[in-house]
């Protein structure tokens, strides 16, 4: 069956990309800039990104150039759909779906562009559920109603090992309050409204974790739900921390795991952690 409905999404979506080409999801890159190199963040090694910011070099990022969109778009028109749906990181984030929006307004199809109000996984199973009803052969509409579905009531959580990294990027919000804790303080974030606040600040890297695990279950409300641990530079963690959450939350559905983006990675820090929640 032809799709009618064409999935694009964003590099911070932290899909792996096996995944997405297996669902026929196009990926549209963030720009990362490293030092004077600035690139597609895929191109970037994470070993390279976590070595260039312990160092102290420039790290920027930036939104995809219009035209990454743009010719996205188009290449959905000759492929014969009727409609895209594109999901993106959140605008208080990000000027990606801006970006995006001025794209869609070349293209002889309607483009959704969705701020999804969140960034990670929860944009990722977004997606994914998009693509695979658009695989069944959904219509726009039917591909929309699953998209708000998944992110009404989606949850995002965050481990840092430290603020330093979202201070110089300027992407705590309120969260500036836990600047100067002890070293010895971790602070547990949350994506409310799109912007990252502060949740709770627990002693000791492993009782953040814990209770980094144990508000995910809350988070759950009882319901099924997909999981997604994703870590930047922290593979170890992660997987302990999945293992847990199998244990913690008997109506999950899919768990995944997966690197972060180095976009997101680039504002949290080398040892972050993230746990996405997504209504099936």
């Amino acid at each position: 069956m032809n799709r009618r409905v064409a999935v694009v999404t964003d590099s911070t979506a932290s899909l792996p990309p096996e995944l997405a080409r297996r669902l026929g999801i196009t990926v549209v890159q963030l720009q990362l800039q490293v030092g004077e190199t600035a690139t597609d963040e895929a191109r970037v090694p994470t070993a390279d990104l976590v070595s260039a910011m312990r160092a102290r070099k420039q790290v920027a990022t930036a939104p995809p150039p219009a035209a990454a969109f743009f010719w996205t778009y188009q290449n959905a028109v000759a492929a014969g759909v009727e409609a895209v749906v594109s999901i993106h990181l959140s605008t208080e984030l990000s000027q990606t779906c801006a970006t995006a929006r001025e794209a869609a307004g070349h293209t002889r199809v309607p483009v959704h562009v969705i701020d999804s109000r969140a960034c990670g996984m929860v944009v990722g199973f977004a997606a994914i559920a998009a693509a695979e009803a658009a695989m069944a052969g959904a219509s726009p509409r039917e591909v929309l109603n699953i998209v708000n579905h998944r992110l009404g009531g989606a949850s995002s959580l965050i481990y840092v090992d430290t603020l330093e990294f979202l201070r110089r990027g300027g992407r705590i919000g309120a969260a500036r309050a836990l600047i100067g804790s002890a070293l010895s303080i971790k602070p547990l974030l949350a994506l409310n409204e799109g912007r990252i606040e502060p949740l709770e600040r627990v002693r000791g890297t492993e009782r953040a974790i814990s209770r980094l695990a144990a508000l995910a279950a809350l988070h759950t409300s009882g319901r099924p739900v997909d999981v997604a641990v994703e870590h930047f530079a922290s593979r170890e963690r992660a997987e302990e921390l999945i293992e847990r959450l199998r244990d913690e939350i008997p109506l999950g559905h899919e768990f995944l795991l997966s690197e972060t983006s180095a976009i997101i990675g680039a504002h949290t820090g080398p040892g972050a952690l993230g746990v996405s929640i997504s209504p099936c």
